[in-house]
Formats: structure tokens, C-alpha cells, sequence
């Protein structure tokens, strides 16, 4: 049962009991409402106590019924069950603890009284899914904390503390706060026994949608609301759409008002913004899952770090690992080297200090869990060693070489490849088993993404450990297998090429980058590159040659790198930089580079629309995608999208690459394709839709 039943004393509990959260799924829903009528139906039940077990009250809707609508909205609905709940001619005393979010609250409102344990944390985070709250939130937290604060909850999602939201003056959410959370059963119990007697003559019960609901200054207060929320989340609908639910709460009558709330709710779950943002919130969660790796995988314990490098991305990497606690030492092979990467470290924590964002004594903590050294011996004892050096195979040869005579046994051996091969790395040891890919992403102490690359002989509870080990450094881990590039530089590749053909055909490099930036894209590639290092797909494309011969690609980017033009820490790429400064100034130098290359090819420039830029370089994604899915590099589409949403700026509201295919329409986007292979300055081979693409429009499906 996930919703149970007992009797203490006089007062009935009703305890939810659906791990994690206690989400408000079907069979809870029933059994919160059949425990409601066992009470009310009892001569010696007075009262009812409506609690949730274990590290919650509740979290809310009940995630595995998150896309399907007609199992969420089965009778009893959670708005049946609030209404049960109102209507108990018992009183109902919430006792609220730990977690207290999205239906979770809602249903709190529902009861007659509340008491709250101190911590407990308190949110409506709908707006997160793209959504408003859909069973009274809007309409009732405004009855209990006025109707700023509650907006502000509403607007935000963000959880608030009890102990602050208890304190606010005239607030009604909370009629009692525990004195500590071990004493919240029994302080309800009491509640409800003092309630049931206040009540004993059969004075109606205390509802939350009686209480008045207004503001001095409504409409004044409601269009500066507008104007803020139109600022902060012009690509999201749903923050606006809070602002008129509860401004609705002000100007109709309750029912009325939740009338207007479900209509705003029912038209925002059709949105694409909230369907990709409902994708997101599942995929961020299917990605820590391993087909193959269960929960009876046992990780190994990793209570010190090891990295070798101490230049941007490993002083980044240890950086991770001291925001969470965990001792590291870096290694160098120069001592300059060495005292260069602490003094970034520094730099880069005392930024944080000056901002307010790290207080001065989390920061010498931070600090004093660093060391450094010279020497590989000084790692013998590490549980984890991850290697940040030059990416050539033949550097990464002598460091795994040496790791392997000093690690001890049982030591994850890691590598931060962005494109090698990790079977080859694994190669150069003796435990191949203990060998994974650790691929972050720059800066390593800001980007989310952590790329894990499955070797063949990678052991399973060195998954499991890494997968751990992210969830601790705050990273969205995403498994890849071996392949060039793995998932993401991979697709990243098809992009950059078709960047450089639309060079080709008339476009400029500020023409491409705004309208992918309009699109969404944080930054568009030629910005991108200048950002990077030009030299970094230079160096790519020269190792292409040898492997892959008989690969097209535009001249520009090469001629553009033999002029030195490597980007921002040149001063020069696809734009003009001055010292000191990020703008990005468009170049009369390239503008002539690529205008002598046109005429070199014979090509005649044509006029090129936004549209089409947006659809070659998004589809490419998409198709370069499906064949990684085929590949099995991949093992789901939504890992796909989270690399693209973590790690390669995709705009969130479209729900990375594969979702966004799956909103445009996977047969659409197969005739886009079948037409850019018309083109003859393009590359015909590469767009022929991936056999995957083909066979789900066949069949009417989606990759997601």
C-alpha cells in the first residue's frame, strides 16, 4: 500500500509511502481517499493526521505518470483528493517534513490545518516543467501568504525554508511549527485531538479557499510582475502565465479561479517549450542509468582524487573535487607549471570570495585539501587519477605507462580525452578493467557535462563509481562508448562542416552565428571556434586526412589557421578582438579570405535564409545523433540531448537536438535532409537519412 492506514488513540494517520517522494500517483491518490472515508466512517476516529513517510511529505506528481495524461488524470485526481480532503467532516491536520513540493503542497492546502517540521523544504517548482501549478497552487498559496511572496514562490519554483515562510507576519500556510522534526508525529496528534474538541459542536472546519484574497495596488503590482517575468524568460511561457493565474486568484471568485487555473495548465502541457523541458526533467535522470550496470553493482570508494596536469582543465577538474571535500593532488612535470595552475585556483576562488558567492573560510578549506607534486610516486595511495595532458596518444602512452607501475590496485585510471581512443589508452596498462573515459568540459569547473567513456574492458563497478563520483561534483555524467569524438565532439564535427559549406555558398560567419544564436544556440560555431582555439579543429582535420581521405570539407578554416588567425587568445579569427575584450568584431581580412576562395571554386554566392542555416546545422546534429544511436554509442536519444544541453549551449526550451527533431517531425526533417543532398557544394553522402530516421518515420515514431 502506498498510502497507509493506523489509528493512535482517537486520530487516524494516514502515512503516503511511495519512495522516493511519496509522489501522488494513482494508487496512492485511491488510498489517500479510501483512508478518508475508513476515517470519517470510524465513531472513534476525531481526527486525521495526513503524513508521508521516510525523506518526505511529498514531492509532488508521481514522475512515472509525468507523459501520460490519462493515468494522471484518473479519478480520484489529485484535485478530487484535495477536495476529499476538504470536504472530511474530521478535521484534517498536515504534517508536513523534509519535502513539501508541487502537488505535495497543493494537497496541504487541502487540509483544514498544517504543521510544518523546521527544514522542511517548501516550493511549487512547476514552472521548471515548463507548466503553472495545476491543482490550486495559484489559487490558494496567495490565500495563505499574500499575494507577492506567494507569486514570487510561484514565479521562481525555488524551494524556501518553513522556519522563513513561519515568520513572515499574517502568513497562514502553517498553524504550528514542530519544535524538531523527531516531534512532528506527536505535536500533529495533539493538534488534531485540540482541533477535534474545538470542533466537537460541529462549527465548520477551516478551509483555505474561503479566506480573502487581494492586493492594495492590483493592477499597478500585476503589470510590473508582467514586465519583470518578460525580461527574465522571454523563450518560456509558462512564468507570464503565472502571473495571470494569480491575478485570477484576485479578481474571481475560487472556483472560478481554479476553472482559469486547469485551462492555463491543460494549454501549457501541449507547448513545446513544456514538452521539452518534461523530456529534460526525465533524461537528466534516465542518463545515470546503465542498461546493463544494476543497483547490485557495488561501487568502489574514491576518498582521494589524483590529476595529472595542472594547466586550465585539470586546476578546473581539482577544482570539483575540493568544492565537495575531496582531498587532491595534482601533478606536473615543472614546478613553474605546478605554482601557474595553483595560482589559477586561487584566482579563481578569490573571484568567488569577492562576489559574495564563497565565504573566506570555505575557501582556505578548499585550499588546505590541495597538494602538489613531481613526483608519479606521490599517487600511489590515490582511489581515483585522472590524466588532463596534451591530447596526443603518444603523451597519453607515458602517462598511463608510468600510472600503471604506481597506482595501486583497485585505482580508477581516467582519462580526459575529448576525441581518443580509450581502448588504445586502456591498452598501455595492465588493467584495462580499471580504465574510463572522463571527459569534461571547459572550464571543467563550470560546465556541466561529464562525457563517461565506456572501454570495452571498462569493469562495471568502475561505472558505477564514476557515475557516483559525478553525482557528487554536481556533474550530469552521460555514458558514451569508443568512438572518434564520442557523442558529442562527434556530432559537433557535422556541424562545423556544414558551418564552412554555407561559407562556401554566400553566407558570412556573423550571418551563421546570429541565426543559430536566434535559434538558441548560446554561442553559434564561428564564435564558438574563436573561443576554442581555431587550431584545435586544425589539428582535427590534418588527423582526418590520414584516417578519413576521402572527407570534405571547406578550405576557409584551414586557410583561416595558416594565417594564425587561432582565435580569442590570438587576438584574431573569424572576427577581430582588441586586447582585453571578448566582442567579437567582424574581419574585412576573412571577409576577402572567403571571397577569394569562392572564386577559386567557381562558386557563385547565393542569397542564403536564416531558416536554412538553423536546418543544416541542427539536422546535421540530428542525423550524425541517430547514427550514434545505431552505433550504440549511445544508448538513448535523451543522453544525446543532454550532452547538446549540457555541454553545447542547445537552447533548453527546445529540448536538445533529438527532442527538437521529434517536435518538427521526424518525417520533415528526413525530406529537409533528402533536399540539402541536392545541393552540389554540399556533402550528398552525409545526408542521406540515417537508417534509424528512416525506419521510425516508417513506423510514425519519435526517437524519444
Amino acid at each position: 500500500m502506498t498510502a497507509e492506514y493506523k489509528v493512535q488513540g482517537d486520530v487516524a494517520v494516514i502515512t503516503l509511502n511511495n519512495p522516493p517522494v511519496n509522489g501522488l500517483g494513482y494508487d496512492t491518490r485511491l488510498g489517500i481517499t479510501n483512508a478518508l472515508e475508513k476515517a470519517n466512517g470510524d465513531p472513534a476516529v476525531k481526527a486525521i493526521v495526513l503524513t508521508g513517510a521516510g525523506k518526505a511529505f511529498s514531492g509532488g506528481a508521481d514522475i512515472r505518470e509525468f507523459n501520460d495524461a490519462s493515468r494522471a488524470m484518473r479519478e480520484p485526481n489529485l484535485n478530487s483528493v484535495i477536495a476529499a480532503l476538504e470536504n472530511s467532516r474530521k478535521p484534517v491536520v498536515a504534517a508536513i517534513h523534509s519535502v513539501c513540493m508541487g502537488g505535495g503542497l497543493e494537497l496541504a492546502l487541502g487540509a483544514h490545518y498544517r504543521i510544518a517540521a523546521p527544514g522542511t523544504k517548501v516550493a511549487l517548482p512547476e514552472v521548471k516543467l515548463g507548466l503553472i501549478p495545476g491543482a490550486g497552487g495559484t489559487q490558494r498559496l496567495p490565500r495563505v501568504l499574500g499575494v507577492e511572496t506567494a507569486l514570487n514562490i510561484i514565479v521562481s519554483g525555488e524551494a524556501i525554508n518553513s522556519e522563513m515562510l513561519a515568520g513572515l507576519p499574517g502568513q497562514k500556510l502553517f498553524d504550528q511549527l514542530a519544535a524538531t522534526p523527531e516531534a512532528l508525529l506527536d505535536e500533529a496528534v495533539s493538534l488534531a485531538q485540540k482541533v477535534a474538541a474545538q470542533h466537537a459542536d460541529g462549527a465548520p472546519l477551516p478551509l483555505v479557499r474561503n479566506l480573502p484574497c487581494s492586493h492594495p495596488n492590483a493592477e499597478a503590482y500585476f503589470q510590473f510582475a508582467r514586465n519583470m517575468v518578460k525580461g527574465m524568460a522571454k523563450n518560456f511561457p509558462a512564468p507570464a502565465k503565472c502571473v495571470d493565474a494569480v491575478e485570477y486568484a484576485t479578481k474571481l471568485r475560487f472556483d472560478d479561479g481554479m476553472a482559469k487555473e486547469r485551462e492555463i495548465f491543460v494549454n501549457l502541457m501541449q507547448t513545446p517549450e513544456c514538452k521539452a523541458l518534461r523530456h529534460i526533467f526525465m533524461a537528466e535522470r534516465a542518463a545515470s542509468k546503465i542498461p546493463d550496470v544494476g543497483s547490485d553493482v557495488k561501487p568502489r570508494d574514491v576518498k582521494t582524487v589524483g590529476v595529472i596536469g595542472a594547466g586550465t582543465m585539470g586546476g578546473g577538474i581539482a577544482m570539483n573535487f575540493l568544492n565537495a571535500g575531496v582531498p587532491v593532488t595534482i601533478l606536473e612535470t615543472k614546478q613553474e607549471a605546478l605554482d601557474r595552475g595553483v595560482a589559477t585556483i586561487r584566482k579563481n576562488y578569490e573571484a568567488q570570495v569577492k562576489k559574495g558567492k564563497l565565504k573566506q573560510d570555505k575557501y582556505e578549506q578548499r585550499m588546505a585539501l590541495l597538494k602538489t607534486t613531481l613526483s608519479y610516486d606521490d599517487l600511489k595511495d590515490a582511489d581515483l587519477i585522472i590524466e588532463a595532458v596534451f591530447e596526443e596518444l603518444g603523451v597519453k602512452e607515458a602517462v598511463f605507462t608510468q600510472l600503471d607501475k604506481v597506482a595501486k590496485p583497485g585505482a580508477i585510471l581516467a582519462s580526459n580525452t575529448s576525441t581518443l581512443d580509450v581502448d588504445k589508452i586502456a591498452a598501455f596498462t595492465q588493467r584495462p578493467q580499471d580504465v574510463v573515459g572522463m571527459h569534461f568540459f571547459s572550464p571543467a569547473n563550470v560546465m556541466k557535462l561529464l562525457e563517461v567513456v565506456r572501454g570495452k574492458a571498462t569493469a562495471k563497478d568502475v561505472l558505477a563509481t564514476v557515475m557516483g563520483v559525478a553525482k557528487k561534483i554536481k556533474k550530469t555524467a552521460v555514458v558514451s562508448g569508443v568512438c572518434d569524438g564520442f557523442i558529442g565532439n562527434r556530432m559537433i564535427e557535422q556541424y562545423s562542416r556544414q558551418a564552412g559549406f554555407l561559407l562556401d555558398e554566400g553566407a558570412t560567419p556573423q550571418q551563421v552565428d546570429k541565426a543559430i544564436e536566434k535559434f538558441g544556440f548560446a554561442m553559434g560555431p564561428f564564435r564558438m571556434g574563436d573561443l576554442a582555439g581555431n587550431d584545435i579543429g586544425w589539428a582535427i582535420r590534418k588527423r582526418r586526412a590520414v584516417e578519413k581521405p576521402g572527407m570534405k570539407y571547406s578550405a576557409t578554416a584551414d586557410k583561416l589557421c595558416e594565417l594564425g588567425r587561432f582565435g580569442q587568445k590570438t587576438g584574431a579569427g573569424w572576427y577581430d578582438y582588441q586586447p582585453g575584450k571578448r566582442d567579437a568584431i567582424p574581419s574585412e581580412v576573412v571577409t576577402k579570405l572567403i571571397e577569394d576562395h569562392r572564386k577559386a571554386l567557381g562558386i557563385t554566392p547565393r542569397k542564403i535564409s536564416d531558416k536554412e542555416i538553423v536546418e543544416r546545422l541542427v539536422f546535421s546534429l540530428v542525423n550524425e545523433g541517430a547514427h550514434i544511436l545505431e552505433d550504440g554509442i549511445a544508448s538513448k536519444a535523451g543522453d544525446i540531448d543532454m550532452v547538446y544541453l549540457t555541454g553545447y549551449g542547445f537552447p533548453i526550451w527546445r529540448g536538445g537536438p533529438m527532442q527538437y527533431a521529434d517536435q518538427v517531425g521526424l518525417f520533415s526533417v528526413a525530406e529537409a535532409m533528402k533536399r540539402f543532398a541536392q545541393n552540389p557544394n554540399d556533402d550528398a553522402a552525409f545526408w542521406e537519412p540515417a537508417p534509424l530516421i528512416k525506419k521510425l518515420v516508417a513506423q510514425g515514431k519519435t526517437f524519444n
